[in-house]
């Protein structure tokens, strides 16, 4: 398998792992020690842990959480994902009580990995729409 096809699956099982799968370790076999996200989600650190945190909150409001993959782009030590999550809201989360919607969040992320692992993302999340489908702005 070339590096690229490799960097692919590692960004996909990283995803798989955190975001649909739930399982918070996802961050310590995906993640360098040295983990920078330029993005943090939600008001989370920019760090691993703020990874775990992120995981961890929408887990808990939305236990049925998963992403749906669209596409991977790789080059280098690059790899591109355009993905969309969701779920359906059952706990509370960024201070709105469980609604009981299915909220969608559309994205694009880009990571960069050193060897095998995942070192810093970039990404761009529908934040004012997820807002939106919660109920909170409009």
């Amino acid at each position: 398998m070339s590096t690229t096809e490799s960097n692919k699956a590692v960004v996909k099982d990283f995803i798989d792992g955190l975001f649909t799968k739930g399982d918070l370790g996802a961050v310590d076999t995906y993640l360098a020690e040295d983990f920078i996200n330029h993005d943090p989600p939600f008001g989370v650190t920019p760090d691993r842990e703020g990874m775990r945190a992120a995981g961890s909150m929408m887990r808990a409001a939305f236990p049925d959480w998963h992403s749906e993959l669209h596409e991977l782009i790789a080059e280098g030590d690059l790899v591109a994902e355009r993905f969309t999550a969701g779920g359906t809201q059952r706990g509370e989360v960024m201070g709105v009580p469980p609604t009981g919607a299915v909220v969608n969040l559309p994205g694009i992320n880009i990571w960069r990995l050193r060897d095998g692992l995942i070192v810093e993302r970039w990404g761009l999340l529908d934040d004012l729409g997820f807002l939106r489908q919660l109920g909170v702005a409009s």
